[in-house]
C-alpha cells in the first residue's frame, strides 16, 4: 500500500494516522462528543500537512468497534462519507485487536486479553494472540461482567491484560500475575498494521460496509442501575 488513512473514536480519545509510502503522521485530542464535529476537519489538516489528498488514498480503515455508541457512529459515517466521495474501499478494524497490537509494541509474540470499560458495570472484552507475523482471535469481542472475567482468568490463567478496564475497575479485576498494560488504547498508528494486513488478505469493502460492531442494544441505565454500580465499585475499593 502507498497510502492509507486509519482512525478510531470508540473512546473518550480521537485517534488518526495516515501512512504514505514509509512516513507517518498522527493526530489525537478529545473525543467523546467532540469527535462527531473534531473527526473531519482534523482528518483533512492531517491529509494536507503529508500533501496528499482522499484520492491519494488507497484505503480508509476506521475503527468499528466494540466501543460507545456515539464514537461508533461517528467513525462508520465518516468512513462512509470519505469513502463515497473518494472512491475508495473501507477496512474495518477491530477495535479490541487494534488495542492489542498498541500493547504488544512491536513483540514478535504476543497473546492476552484486552478489556475496555464498556460503563453500565459491564466489558468490553476479547483475547487475541500475535505470531508468525499475524494476528488471530482466541475469543471474539463480547459484552461481559468483571466477575465472568475472573471466572475465566481462574480457570485459565492469561499472561496480560490491556485496555483502560483496567483503570476503570481497579482490583476487582483480579488479573493474577498478569502484566497489566492500562495505558494501551486503539491508537490510529496500532490500526496501521491492522489495516495492511487485511488489505494484503483481500479484505476491503465497499463504502456501504463500513458498519459498527455493537454488542449492546440498551445504552443507558435506570437510576437503580446505577445507584447499584456505585456501590458495587464502592465495594470493590474496600
Amino acid at each position: 500500500m502507498n497510502a492509507l488513512l486509519a482512525f478510531d473514536t470508540a473512546t473518550e480519545q480521537m485517534s488518526i494516522a495516515l501512512a504514505v509510502a514509509d512516513r507517518v503522521w498522527t493526530h489525537e485530542a478529545a473525543g467523546g462528543a467532540l469527535a462527531s464535529a473534531a473527526l473531519v476537519p482534523a482528518i483533512l489538516a492531517l491529509l494536507g500537512q503529508a500533501g496528499v489528498g482522499l484520492r491519494d488514498l488507497d484505503a480508509i480503515a476506521f475503527g468499528r468497534g466494540p466501543g460507545a455508541f456515539t464514537g461508533l457512529r461517528t467513525a462508520c459515517s465518516v468512513a462512509q462519507g470519505l469513502a463515497f466521495g473518494a472512491h475508495k474501499p473501507v477496512l474495518p478494524i477491530d477495535t479490541l485487536m487494534a488495542v492489542a497490537e498498541d500493547a504488544r509494541a512491536g513483540q514478535p509474540m504476543w497473546q492476552g486479553w484486552v478489556t475496555m470499560d464498556a460503563r453500565m458495570d459491564e466489558i468490553y472484552a476479547g483475547h487475541y494472540r500475535f505470531d508468525a507475523g499475524g494476528w488471530q482471535v482466541l475469543g471474539a469481542p463480547r459484552l461481559t461482567t468483571p466477575q465472568a472475567l475472573n471466572d475465566a482468568w481462574q480457570a485459565a490463567p492469561t499472561a496480560v491484560v490491556a485496555g483502560n478496564a483496567l483503570t476503570a475497575f481497579g482490583d476487582r479485576l483480579q488479573t493474577g500475575s498478569a502484566l497489566r498494560i492500562a495505558t494501551a488504547l486503539p491508537r490510529a498508528a496500532a490500526m496501521l498494521p491492522l489495516a495492511r494486513q487485511l488489505w494484503a488478505q483481500g479484505c476491503g469493502v465497499a463504502a456501504e460496509f463500513a458498519l459498527p460492531t455493537y454488542l449492546r442494544d440498551k445504552v443507558a441505565q435506570t437510576t437503580a442501575e446505577r445507584e447499584a454500580a456505585r456501590r458495587a465499585t464502592a465495594a470493590g475499593a474496600v
